[in-house]
């Protein structure tokens, strides 16, 4: 069913919202700090009294249950426009004394700078990189994905209620060959932040790379969830099944290749299936669904096909790996039960490759040097997750993981003042606190005989 048209920029349309960037640049980049804090803030303010309406097409748009669009996607939406607010009053540089002469740092904004989200996390991700641009005075073309493109439009309507100047912050709809890649390459755009697939990183890179753009690309993952026997038991099962499949596994940071210590693995595979079981797949405006909608029928298909894939691997399907099909006006969703597979290899494609739905993996291991192996033994690097109570192994395995993010004892707790991106496949750059405004920022160095 069609509810909504967008426009399909092109390089046209990148043009001219880049001409209006340029205009509006240097009175933007020379606002007090204070006043860009201020309209960041009412921003935040107008999400709020929106609240319910964006998390109505977030859901709608998306598939993702109504609830979970409430709890995180809208309400992190505003938070990240609240943060860099404050953010703004608070950056500051450096300065160097040596007898005789006084080196200072200045940090400016680089200019008119593109910002790429995806579709899993639309509103979410896409003010996660608005946000630090606006506040380090940069003006901004940005691109949700054509996929899930509403909650953009309404944070159009919401900044220009909010008083933020024409051309600051232009917003394009399109798909990334005619609208994506013609932000990626226009020569005036000297700084691109993308969040999506490795598969686009590696694009968006050979094309920036050579301009001699900055790049922030935050990409896939492929997480491990480490449990060690010592694990406070009860708090790591309903973790793990939160952690698997949130967001019906569609968030870069869900665990998807869980290690369990031997001692622990057949009591962990018994109470761990039992508990996906009953996980309720269904409306995602309904109030007890937990598992909605993946999001297209493509994706669908993808995720299906992976499946398949596991078994020829050898892997056994413990529970789900099947369509789930709904009555009424859900009957042409794209459900997909929560999925468990053990018996694969680490090395196949189904623990190598990211699948990005409500797939795991699970596998027994005997010592902690093994653990490691197996959680280092893909070409990703964005999170993992460890449950010990064994402190001194925590912050041992938490320094060899190759991983940009670990979690101990939890999951998918963000501080926002802290780093976040992967290394390895995962892509380069941080995003978050101090890291984003310098990434939005160019450094000057000063120096001043005295």
């Amino acid at each position: 069913m069609v509810y909504g048209q967008i426009p399909d920029s092109d390089a046209q349309d990148v043009a001219l919202a880049v001409t209006a960037a340029q205009q509006a640049f240097p009175t933007w980049s020379k606002t007090d700090p204070a006043q860009r804090s201020r309209l960041l803030m009412a921003i935040a303010r107008g999400i709020e009294e929106r609240f319910e309406e964006l998390a109505q097409a977030e859901s709608r748009d998306s598939g993702k249950p109504l609830s979970l669009a409430r709890r995180m996607d809208i309400t992190r939406a505003r938070d990240n426009f609240e943060f860099f607010a404050a953010a703004a009053l608070q950056f500051a540089s450096e300065s160097h004394n040596q007898p005789g002469f006084i080196n200072y740092t200045l940090r400016q904004p680089i200019g008119v700078v593109g910002c790429i989200s995806p579709w899993n996390l639309p509103l979410y991700l896409f003010t996660w990189k608005i946000a630090p641009a606006l506040a380090a005075g940069n003006c901004v073309i940005a691109k949700p994905s054509e996929v899930t493109p509403v909650t953009a439009s309404i944070l159009a309507e919401i900044c220009i209620s909010a008083g933020l100047p024409d051309g600051v912050l232009n917003i394009l709809h399109g798909t990334g060959p005619n609208c994506g890649a013609e932000i990626v390459k226009h020569p005036i755009i000297k700084a691109v932040s993308f969040t999506g697939s490795t598969r686009a990183g590696r694009e968006i890179a050979s094309v920036a790379a050579p301009m001699f753009k900055k790049l922030s690309l935050e990409l896939g993952g492929k997480n491990p969830v480490v449990i060690f026997a010592d694990c406070d038991y009860e708090e790591m099962l309903n973790t793990t099944v939160r952690s698997s499949f949130t967001n019906q596994g569609q968030i870069c940071l869900c665990g998807s290749r869980i290690y369990v210590e031997r001692p622990l693995y057949n009591r962990f595979r018994e109470d761990f299936v039992a508990r996906v079981q009953q996980l309720k797949v269904g409306d995602p405006a309904a109030s007890d669904t937990q598992i909605g909608a993946v999001v297209s029928e493509a994706h669908y298909n993808k995720i299906l096909s992976y499946i398949a894939l596991a078994k020829e691997e050898g892997g056994t399907v413990l529970c789900g790996g099947h369509p789930v099909k709904m009555e009424g006006e859900r009957a042409n969703g794209w459900y997909i039960a929560p999925t468990v597979i053990d018996g694969l290899s680490p090395i196949c494609r189904t623990n190598q490759e990211e699948i990005f739905g409500p797939v795991v993996s699970i596998q027994p291991f005997d010592s902690e040097e093994e653990a490691v192996t197996l959680a280092n033994n893909t070409d990703y690097g964005l999170a993992a997750v460890i449950w010990t109570n064994h402190l001194t192994r925590a912050h041992r395995l938490g320094e060899q993981l190759q991983s940009g993010i670990v979690w101990i004892n939890c999951w998918l707790e963000r501080d926002l003042r802290t780093p976040f991106g992967g290394v390895k496949s995962s892509g380069v750059g941080r995003e978050g606190g101090w890291e984003a405004l310098r990434f939005f920022t160019e450094p000057k160095n000063i120096c001043v005989k005295l």
